[in-house]
């Protein structure tokens, strides 16, 4: 059975490497529109098709699959625009990539007889290179219109991902749940470098120490699950060496003493889940992390 064709609509990074895959696993190109015609040309060249532009419903018109891979702020504006022009054949799926918008933003295209879905893959194509594929092995949540589902469902395991079905009135806690794991992951580490740092240890050693330990976690993260990775002073009830945490950060580190309490005062709830802790330790921490 033949593949559908598809059009990209925004030519950035990830707009690239999803059309790259998709020509390499066999998807017929129908187009590529942009907002420069520079990168339009540029991935035209890669997915070896004339049909290029700055106009998207010229490009998207005779596409079965829309990729609006635009900036999230853009792609309803967008879809708007090529549904009153008449840019989506009838039946055609539309798909975005965000994280936190659903489908529901592409309602334009369902006016105009296309179906709607999204489907964001977790991952960060800021690297992206030729020849690799930074869909391999990764979780892809789709949502929206039946048709788009078992279209989004096909590509994905094409291009080598796992799909996981998330609810369309829900995607914002989802992509929240990405950016504590990511971004908020980064802060934890200039906080845990801060302290070090206050402590005499550099950001190079910070590195040769921290790192070994932080694997080591998300390795038990991943072979034991939450809680029972946990482990520390919480995890063992060791009132003593939060109350000394507390007492050297309030002196040399004041300015991260209430993100260290509100993290120490969560953790206790994990402990709980774990079992390790008891009650009565328990609430003489919750009293110290929340004094």
């Amino acid at each position: 059975m033949s593949k559908p064709s598809f059009a990209i609509v925004g030519c950035g990074t990830l707009g690239a490497a999803l059309g790259r895959l998709l020509f390499q696993k066999g998807y017929p190109v129908a187009g590529v529109a942009s907002r420069s015609m520079e990168s339009a040309k540029r991935l035209g060249n890669i997915l070896e098709t004339e049909n290029i532009g700055t106009t998207p419903h010229n490009i998207t018109k005779n596409a079965d699959i829309v990729f609006i891979t635009t900036s999230d702020s853009a792609i309803e504006e967008v879809c708007k625009a090529i549904a009153l022009a008449r840019g989506f054949k009838d039946g055609a799926v539309v798909l975005h990539c965000s994280g936190a918008a659903s489908s529901k933003i592409l309602d334009s295209a369902r006016s105009f007889g296309a179906y709607a879905g999204s489907m964001h893959p977790l991952q960060s194509f800021a690297g992206a290179r030729p020849g690799v594929n930074l869909f391999e092995g990764i979780l892809v949540s789709v949502e929206g219109d039946a048709p788009a589902l078992d279209i989004a469902r096909t590509i994905v395991a094409d291009l080598g991902a796992n799909h996981a079905r998330v609810k369309a009135d829900a995607k914002a806690l989802y992509h929240a749940a990405a950016v504590v794991a990511s971004n908020y992951l980064v802060t934890l580490l200039d906080m845990a470098f801060s302290l070090n740092k206050a402590a005499g240890i550099s950001a190079e050693e910070s590195v040769l120490g921290l790192f070994p330990l932080i694997q080591g976690t998300l390795g038990n993260i991943k072979t034991q699950g939450i809680p029972d990775a946990l482990t520390g002073p919480i995890a063992r009830g060791d009132v003593t060496t939060i109350a000394r945490h507390i007492a050297d950060m309030q002196e040399k580190a004041p300015a991260l003493l209430t993100l260290y309490k509100s993290l120490g005062r969560a953790t206790v709830d994990v402990a709980l889940a774990k079992g390790s802790l008891t009650q009565a330790g328990a609430d003489e921490l919750i009293r110290l992390l929340e004094a």
